[in-house]
């Protein structure tokens, strides 16, 4: 069957909009019975929650029923540009024959969508100005391969992609995070600080904690501004009091995998988690 021609003027969104998907994270991923998923679901599957129309029927109700995992996944926009670009509209129900491209494709859109985040928030930082350059050829080159068709698609070396973008993402952080805090600053990188009570109140203003481990970790008053957060684990991570304005790298999914509360401050590009409660500035 031929591919659906992609349109080449699309917007590019890093932002899930869950209403242009066909719920494809529903589908196409596999879910592992635990404490962050009710049951267990093979990729390819839909789940036995995802309605007619691609919305989950209990959205609302997804950490009381069991779906915390659901809560903090997040595509970067990959499943509506996969659903209405790379396959112009025509959902795999319509069109079974399609869907496992579809699928393939999602897996791919959103490792190049990830990059794509990250490179662009980049960019909107003032202290990162040396490396605009290097950052604005590496989000035009993956932006340009993102609207390919399919079967381009994944035939993508992404590793090789994540590679070429890693450099000047690094060099953009330690920009950043000279800027926040001059000197030596906290370097946590790929620690283990699951469950640790030795970072509460903790001066952590533009401490390196890309991929760090900070399950349930206590960070109540600690001081993160300008510090990277790129992979950094902040399930169940008790963030309340603790201000997050200005850190790089920070997800939406992070923000909402973590406990705070109406003192928690963090930038109002993000939403505020439900149960944290309040308006914290």
């Amino acid at each position: 069957m031929p591919e659906p021609t992609v349109p080449r003027t699309r917007a590019l969104e890093l932002t899930a909009n869950c209403a242009d998907c066909f719920g494809l994270c529903c589908v196409a991923l596999p879910f592992t019975r635990s404490a962050d998923f009710a049951r267990d679901k093979a990729a390819g599957t839909p789940c036995g929650n995802l309605g007619a129309d691609f919305g989950c029927v209990i959205h609302e109700g997804l950490r009381e029923n069991g779906w915390s995992g659901c809560t903090v996944f997040e595509c970067h926009g990959a499943g509506q540009h996969v659903s209405q670009g790379t396959f112009a509209g025509v959902d795999w129900r319509t069109r079974p024959g399609t869907s496992a491209a579809m699928f393939r494709s999602f897996g791919v859109m959103r490792q190049l969508h990830e990059i794509l985040r990250y490179v662009t928030e980049a960019l909107e930082r003032a202290e990162t100005a040396p490396v605009h350059a290097e950052l604005a050829e590496i989000r035009a080159h993956v932006a340009e391969l993102s609207e390919g068709t399919a079967a381009q698609l994944t035939a993508l070396d992404v590793p090789a992609l994540r590679a070429a973008a890693n450099g000047p993402l690094t060099r953009a952080a330690a920009l950043v995070r000279a800027a926040a805090r001059p000197g030596r600053a906290p370097d946590h990188r790929g620690a283990d600080l699951m469950g640790s009570t030795r970072l509460r109140g903790a001066d952590l203003r533009g401490a390196n904690l890309r991929g760090a481990y900070l399950i349930a970790a206590d960070l109540r008053g600690a001081d993160l501004r300008g510090a990277e957060l790129l992979g950094a684990d902040l399930r169940d991570a008790d963030l309340r009091g603790a201000d997050l304005r200005g850190a790089l790298y920070l997800t939406q999914a992070q923000v909402n995998a973590a406990r705070g509360d109406g003192t928690t401050r963090v930038a109002a590009e993000f939403t505020r988690p439900g149960r944290w409660g309040g308006q914290g500035g």
